[in-house]
């Protein structure tokens, strides 16, 4: 019983978070051109700061010495809609989450070695969000939480024959969790490799991502026992690839195929997420100094609707109440359900050293629904916005 408890509260602290991200946990991409394509980056470069990220084997198309920092400003609207039974009968919902507006940096420094050898290194912040309930409709037990996850990667590239290279990276990650009792922080490691191999017209690309084991430590007290209890956190295993087609010098298109394995990473598959596909599409026409961009992004909600059956509604038993709090937090501390995103953006080449990057990310109304025969009817619905600018040198 501590467990699903723990995976109630747990839920409601981490999958809230996952808004920030869209695809799950993880951010579609951390370049503004990365962003702007969709989030591809696998099978195609798209620039030195989404090449540490995404697939550090395209480190070695990046000459010279290069340096870039940037940030998005990212707006989830957020609410929970829906009744839920109480022992006074069925209480309507309809509240607005206060956690709508956070900031997310990122830097890169990535630098050519010799002609094969090439070393970068950069830090993403990749989650880092919550949701705030305090104050709203009581039945939301004033539901407040803060999540912050980021990687910090050095990485390698060589360039074993012309166009063909591999790449290998360190993810050095930090996390910080709140449940209105003071933030635990964590530290963990993990790799990443990947190869790429550009043939002109065509170009392909494959990566995979180690899992990170974290655990958050007297996080709160879960059943009741007066002591603080710990979490455990795993960011799950990853495997992608990618085509790259460019037409025209002036046009390059790019698609990836990401596995996210969910199902097996710690504190995850216990409330219920399964593996996620996610597709990404773009593209990148240039006119002289100006760089139109343009994709979309897919992946398929984890968590799905909820349906909770009690043997006698108007007397559930200690499990089942104890299922239906865990349900019950998976969704309305869960706005994680983004699935579609539809992005836009441009770069324009200033000077022969300068480029300003700017991306656009829009996500259409999606949703999550808990329904039960003791007549709860309740979503967590969300849309999302994000405004991304990044500033590049190449020297």
């Amino acid at each position: 019983m501590r467990k699903l408890v723990g995976s109630a509260v747990l839920a409601s602290a981490v999958l809230s978070t996952a808004a920030f991200a869209t695809n799950g946990v993880n951010l579609i991409g951390v370049s503004q051109s990365s962003r702007a394509m969709g989030g591809i980056g696998v099978g195609t470069q798209v620039g030195a700061t989404d090449a540490l990220f995404r697939n550090p084997a395209w480190m070695n198309s990046e000459k010279g010495f290069n340096v870039s920092f940037g940030g998005i400003l990212f707006m989830p609207n957020v609410k929970a809609k829906g009744k839920v039974a109480t022992p006074a009968g069925l209480v309507n919902v309809d509240e607005k989450s206060d956690a709508d507006t956070f900031t997310i940096p990122e830097v890169a420094i990535v630098n050519q070695i010799n002609d094969q050898l090439t070393f970068g290194i950069g830090a993403f912040g990749v989650s880092g969000m919550g949701v705030d309930y305090r104050g709203k409709n009581p039945v939301l037990q004033n539901l407040y939480t803060n999540f912050q996850f980021m990687r910090i990667i050095p990485a390698l590239s060589y360039e074993i024959m012309p166009g063909f290279s591999i790449g290998g990276a360190l993810h050095i990650a930090w996390g910080s969790l709140d449940l209105r009792g003071g933030a635990s922080q964590d530290y963990g490691l993990g790799a990443q490799v990947g190869v790429a191999y550009d043939l002109g017209m065509i170009s392909v690309g494959a990566e995979y991502t180690s899992e990170i084991s974290m655990t958050y430590k007297n996080v709160s007290d879960l059943d009741g026992d007066g002591n603080l209890d710990d979490f455990d956190l795993t960011q799950p295993q990853e495997f992608a690839f990618g085509l790259g087609v460019k037409p025209l010098d002036n046009l390059k298109l790019g698609l990836d195929i990401r596995w996210i394995n969910w199902s097996d990473a710690k504190g995850y598959k216990d409330f219920g997420w399964d593996d996620q596909w996610v597709f990404a599409i773009g593209g990148e026409y240039k006119i002289d100094k100006l760089a139109l961009r343009a994709g979309y992004n897919y992946g398929k909600n984890p968590l799905s609707d909820i349906t909770v059956n009690f043997g006698n509604p108007a007397a559930p038993t200690a499990a089942e109440q104890m299922y239906f709090r865990s349900a019950f937090f998976n969704v309305i501390g869960f706005p994680a359900v983004a699935e579609q995103h539809i992005s836009l953006g441009a770069g324009y080449q200033f000077t022969k050293n300068f480029t300003l990057n700017v991306s656009y990310v829009y996500s259409p109304k999606s949703d999550v629904k808990l329904t039960s025969n003791n007549g709860t009817d309740i979503k967590s619905e969300m849309t999302q916005q994000s405004i991304g600018i990044g500033l590049d040198w190449n020297f």
